[in-house]
């Protein structure tokens, strides 16, 4: 069936990176715009980071701009979601989702068919 699948979560300490990883299946993801969200305990899922379908169009939440960098490899089906500069407060479960639309969206609905199942990240010394 048609999904995606996140990987690379794990432990880190603050001022760590990781890598994460969307590889999705059973659908051309080429042709879907690709988000990567978080939430953690007791707070909404947020939005933070977004790359349009043709990769040449990127946006991202303010709490991570400049340290995450998102990017992607169709050729793969990956998204990726580079993290630096890790900080106790990007703890949360990491989401990947696909949209089948061109471009980011400007509002909150990201209207995504798909969306993986999570893998937590958690920075603590």
């Amino acid at each position: 069936q048609a999904q995606v699948v996140e990987s690379g979560g794990g432990p880190v300490q603050p001022g760590g990176s990781l890598r994460l990883s969307c590889v999705g299946s059973g659908f051309r993801m080429d042709y879907y715009t690709i988000g990567w969200f978080r939430q953690a305990p007791g707070k909404e899922r947020e939005r933070i980071a977004c790359i349009s379908m043709g990769g040449d169009s990127t946006d991202y939440a303010d709490s991570v701009k400049g340290r995450f960098t998102i990017s992607r490899d169709n050729a793969k089906r990956t998204a990726y979601l580079d993290m630096n500069s890790l900080k106790p407060e990007d703890t949360a479960v990491y989401y990947c989702a696909a949209r089948p639309f061109r471009r980011c969206p400007s509002g909150k609905n990201f209207a995504a068919d798909y969306w993986g199942q999570g893998t937590q990240v958690t920075v603590s010394s």
